[in-house]
């Protein structure tokens, strides 16, 4: 199976120009996901269950722990990470921890990936792009120390910062880099959504993210954020 994928997510982006019901400009405008609303509406609740994660900090897993062939990008301790959905599926156990989070996220249509993303003071994740154009990026600023001019990320050569409390959508194809420069953790609600596309167009892409998701790569990932999981919960039983 996994033999023709890559022809298939090729496939794909080649096709976005012509069928992508949404810009294929490096950002994209927030009215063609008119759920960010609700979300963003409530998300001083996301942040009251991401403070009580923030207490356990030093425990939440580095990114390229989980996924092993991020340290490309990142290889220390500065990039944490806590997921709630990972390539379509659901953690129930971390999901459970953050009930609002996660019943936020469980109507966000196309949903892949969603975790929350915390830069220590400091980290710069340097250019890099993604291969597979099939989904959009969203970022929902959680935790953004002043002056919020400090940490920014640059898409398509195009720079824009976090603001609490709004969210921002881009195509990560794009060469893209994102950096830190406070004194305090940047705090952002991360997800990858199934980029909307013209039928059978949208058919084809959510079969590419379905043979994405078994393959061996990111069922490593799967297992690592599993394993986190199990002893993340042993850890932290009390909550």
């Amino acid at each position: 199976m996994h033999r023709v994928l890559p022809p298939l997510v090729e496939w794909v982006n080649r096709n976005v120009e012509r069928h992508s019901l949404v810009e294929t400009s490096p950002f994209v405008a927030e009215s063609s996901f008119p759920w960010h609303t609700t979300v963003e509406s409530r998300w001083q609740v996301i942040r009251q269950e991401l403070d009580a994660l923030l207490a356990h900090r030093e425990a939440l897993a580095n990114f390229q722990d989980i996924s092993p062939d991020q340290r490309r990008i990142t290889d220390d301790d500065r990039w944490k990470t806590y997921f709630f959905y990972a390539y379509g599926r659901r953690l129930k156990n971390n999901c459970d921890r953050c009930p609002w989070t996660a019943d936020l996220l469980a109507n966000v249509p196309g949903l892949r990936t969603a975790f929350f993303s915390v830069l220590a003071p400091g980290k710069h994740i340097p250019p890099h792009r993604a291969n597979y154009r099939g989904v959009i990026r969203y970022h929902l600023g959680l935790k953004v120390p002043d002056p919020t001019e400090r940490c920014g990320i640059r898409v398509g050569g195009q720079l824009a910062h976090w603001r609490e409390g709004r969210g921002m959508f881009f195509d990560d194809t794009y060469l893209h880099e994102a950096w830190n420069d406070s004194d305090g953790d940047r705090v952002v609600l991360f997800a990858d959504i199934l980029r909307p596309m013209r039928f059978p167009h949208s058919q084809i892409n959510r079969l590419v993210a379905w043979m994405i998701a078994g393959s061996p790569l990111v069922q490593k990932a799967m297992k690592n954020e599993r394993d986190w999981e199990r002893q993340f919960a042993q850890a932290h039983s009390d909550r």
